[in-house]
């Protein structure tokens, strides 16, 4: 593929993450987990309305070569396993033990 289209809202969203790591972009409606994971401009672009026209408007003018496939799979490992471990980790210990190592 060239770019991954996704066009519902999810709270979450695997596939764009999915994407990613594969080194393709993403073009996603601006709703739900893609906010979180899709950077404009560096991983992929974001389209407003959730309408034909919109997304039309978007892709006329989208061109995947502008996205580095080692960007986008840097992007999508912050959201490893063993990222999101260590991050959950860390925040439960700055609340129980007011920010010492655990």
């Amino acid at each position: 593929c060239k770019a991954l289209i996704v066009t519902q809202h999810e709270d979450f969203g695997i596939a764009p993450l999915a994407a990613m790591a594969c080194g393709k972009p993403v073009v996603a409606y601006a709703k739900g987990g893609a906010l979180e994971t899709v950077a404009p401009g560096i991983t992929g672009e974001f389209y407003y309305k959730q309408d034909e026209s919109s997304l039309s408007d978007l892709l006329v003018n989208f061109d995947p070569s502008r996205y580095s496939p080692n960007n986008c799979k840097n992007r999508a490992k912050k959201f490893d396993k063993p990222v999101f471990e260590k991050s959950i980790k860390d925040y439960i210990c700055n609340i129980l033990i007011n920010g010492e190592k655990c």
